[in-house]
């Protein structure tokens, strides 16, 4: 009971929102709130309005003037002089005139400039900052927050793009295209395994992202999700540690080397989590943990996998099914949010994926390097060859984004109309499982297949 005891202080010690913000604030991350707070008594109101301001009325009642009430002749001086106390560069809400003291009107008031505006305030507004991107589901924008140190904001909002779309529609297509497309597409199916079963993970626990305040979010496009554990975590674990494994053997390099690559990628994407603010110390934990483990269960059989995808007559047919099904029952785990869409897109990229492998096998084009081939020795950096690289993964590029472009003016309105579903509104209307899982599935199923075989196969007939 004692043991029980103390690991459950030791949960709530990693899971408090508390610690979160202290890791924040040791990084030079801090709210606009809790300056506002701290200064309200120092410095005028920042958000527009005067302090309140007592005064005798004709019934004996104390009332408070605010500058956007409509305050009667004798209070006009006391009404323009409350304005002009506005701080931060606020003016007034729009009005084409100024009073006078005596009633009439007169010039515009003329909008403070930012030069006008004191050293220190200046200085505040540079660093001010709000979320670069939207919540996905509810349009949130985020709090504001300052950045007193910007070589760690700069350097976790690397490391937690490791673990976002936008990195893995460019590296994975790379890898393939020009480092080596069997490591590929195994390491796509380890990156499926592992995100799909911690999105699933996440809608079962339930556990809320940590409160705000005191932890301040400086990401709030994933904010709808659930917290436990970080998917972030578990890829940005599952993804250098499999590229070691998967390499060590066939590449020629030094192990130490990789093992340092891997841990400063981990710890990169570990640490941007709580630094954002999206998850506490016990998400990230668990995520590191759950993608050790499910590596554990699923790296030795990796080859059986891949053998399978490969040569399997029916192969296609039951990767396709298999993925369609997996995607229905997470869809059945919880309303929707956006990792619903998330999952739909992985597990379509990984069909498409190893699909795009079968065909590539079947046609012949695809051939294993012979044992006395191995280890490769890594090519030695040329112009050329790093011009050819940034070609081919600039004309491969091109082609997924008009392939994406296509397929989602297709799936999104053709569902829509099998299912008989309002497409007026585009956000609401993928809200419905009916919309969001074929559109997913099939724009990254394509997708995924152009990367293995499309534009591949574009490549040799080209001579690229």
């Amino acid at each position: 009971m004692a043991q029980n005891a103390r690991l459950l202080q030791w949960f709530d010690f990693l899971q408090d929102p508390k610690k979160v913000a202290g890791f924040q604030r040791l990084c030079g991350v801090e709210g606009i709130f809790a300056a506002t707070a701290e200064s309200a008594s120092k410095r005028p109101l920042s958000n527009g309005s005067c302090s309140s301001r007592r005064r005798a009325g004709a019934e004996g009642e104390s009332q408070g003037l605010r500058c956007k009430g409509h305050a009667a002749a004798p209070d006009l001086e006391l009404k323009a002089d409350c304005c002009e106390r506005l701080s931060n560069g606020m003016v007034p809400p729009p009005d084409p005139v100024r009073r006078r003291k005596g009633g009439g009107e007169g010039p515009p008031l003329p909008a403070a400039s930012e030069s006008s505006l004191p050293r220190e305030q200046r200085a505040e507004q540079e660093r001010s900052k709000k979320p670069e991107r939207r919540n996905s589901l509810t349009g949130e924008i985020g709090q504001e927050f300052a950045i007193r140190n910007k070589f760690f904001y700069y350097l976790f909002s690397f490391g937690t793009e490791l673990g976002n779309e936008l990195f893995y529609i460019s590296f994975f297509p790379f890898w393939i295209w020009n480092v080596d497309a069997d490591v590929g597409r195994k390491l796509i199916v380890i990156w499926v395994l592992v995100m799909y079963l911690g999105q699933c993970a996440k809608d079962i626990i339930r556990w809320p992202r940590p409160s705000s305040p005191p932890v301040i979010k400086l990401e709030v496009f994933y904010n709808s999700e659930y917290s436990m554990p970080s998917t972030h975590a578990m890829s940005g674990t599952a993804i250098p540690v499999s590229l070691l494994l998967l390499t060590y053997s066939r590449w020629q390099y030094s192990f130490v080397f990789g093992l340092f690559l891997a841990v400063v990628w981990c710890s990169l994407v570990c640490f941007s989590r709580v630094y954002l603010g999206m998850h506490s110390i016990l998400d990230v934990i668990a995520g590191f943990l759950c993608a050790i483990l499910i590596m554990v269960f699923f790296y030795p059989v990796l080859e059986l996998i891949d053998n399978f995808n490969l040569t399997y007559k029916y192969a296609p047919l039951i990767i396709i099914g298999l993925h369609l099904a997996m995607g229905i029952f997470s869809f059945t785990l919880d309303t929707w949010s956006t990792s619903r869409g998330d999952t739909a897109q992985i597990l379509g990229s990984g069909a498409g994926i190893a699909c795009g492998s079968h065909v590539n096998y079947m046609l012949g084009i695809m051939s294993d390097p012979l044992p006395d081939a191995l280890p490769f020795i890594p090519p030695v950096i040329t112009v050329t060859l790093v011009g050819k690289a940034l070609l081919r993964f600039l004309i491969g590029v091109v082609i997924l984004l008009m392939v994406r472009a296509v397929m989602k003016k297709l799936t999104i309105p053709l569902a829509c109309k099998i299912f008989c579903i309002p497409c007026d509104d585009i956000r609401k209307a993928r809200q419905c499982m009916k919309v969001e899982l074929p559109y997913r599935y099939i724009t990254y199923g394509m997708v995924g297949f152009s990367v293995m075989f499309v534009v591949p196969f574009l490549f040799r007939s080209i001579g690229l």
